[in-house]
């Protein structure tokens, strides 16, 4: 819109659309935290299936982004000019607030089902890794925009996809060990092995790594066939994918 003459008069709209996106997420953040504390015989059960679908949303968000992420710009730079051209600045504001409410929702479930996952982690440690995070974001986009001399935008996307899925994988791991604490599932065998002289997950170090990978010192085995599961789906959805690219080619 910078660079048409015209679309420079539909900037307050574009924002007004990004306002609109935001204070959506933000009411959805509003009804999740006060749905979670007024189920109070329920509460468990409702934070376990916001774990299961922060997982479901990072899946649908690495397939999402293989299919759209080379087009997405173009894509939303073409809505805009469209809504631009014709003067329609309320689709310009619609446009920018579905985009942003779709992504701030996908955000603020997945923070949720994050918080529910971590249980009784201090909300100091929650802040400091959400600032190293926001500080290697930070770090990780001036790399880009050196050209893809240190790091290339494909590179970022696979690596970012490998991590993704493997936070996933945790997450959905943590939300059936919370049904197996709630006696809704069998643990079958607990622990089936011992690795905590390798790596303990309740160790400083070994703790992120569970967090981030789902690894476990003492799985039980229903863990480990609930981790396996997770994978051979992932690989069957990749598969179905590249299926329907293929006969669409």
């Amino acid at each position: 819109m910078n660079h048409n003459p015209a679309g420079r008069a539909g900037k307050p709209w574009l924002w007004g659309g990004v306002a609109l996106g935001l204070a959506m997420a933000i009411a959805l953040a509003v009804a999740l935290f006060t749905a979670g504390s007024l189920m109070a015989g329920a509460q468990d059960y409702f934070q376990t299936g916001m774990v299961f679908i922060a997982a479901a949303l990072i899946v649908q968000m690495v397939l999402w982004m293989r299919e759209h992420g080379r087009t997405l710009k173009k894509e939303l730079e073409s809505g805009l000019s469209e809504k631009a051209a014709s003067n329609n600045w309320w689709g310009v504001t619609v446009l920018a607030a579905l985009a942003i409410a779709r992504e701030g929702s996908e955000t603020v479930v997945f923070l949720y089902g994050m918080l529910a996952e971590a249980g009784g982690m201090e909300l100091a440690r929650m802040g400091a890794a959400g600032l190293v995070g926001l500080l290697l974001a930070f770090l990780t986009f001036y790399l880009l925009q050196l050209g893809g001399k240190v790091l290339s935008w494909r590179l970022f996307f696979r690596v970012t996809e490998i991590m993704l899925l493997l936070l996933g994988a945790s997450l959905f791991l943590s939300g059936v060990e919370k049904l197996i604490s709630m006696d809704v599932l069998p643990a079958l065998v607990d622990p089936l092995w011992d690795s905590s002289a390798l790596l303990d997950d309740m160790s400083p170090f070994g703790g992120v790594v569970a967090a981030l990978t789902g690894y476990r010192s003492h799985p039980a085995l229903m863990s480990l066939i609930a981790y396996a599961l997770f994978w051979a789906a992932i690989w069957s959805l990749f598969q179905w994918r590249n299926r329907r690219l293929a006969v669409a080619a």
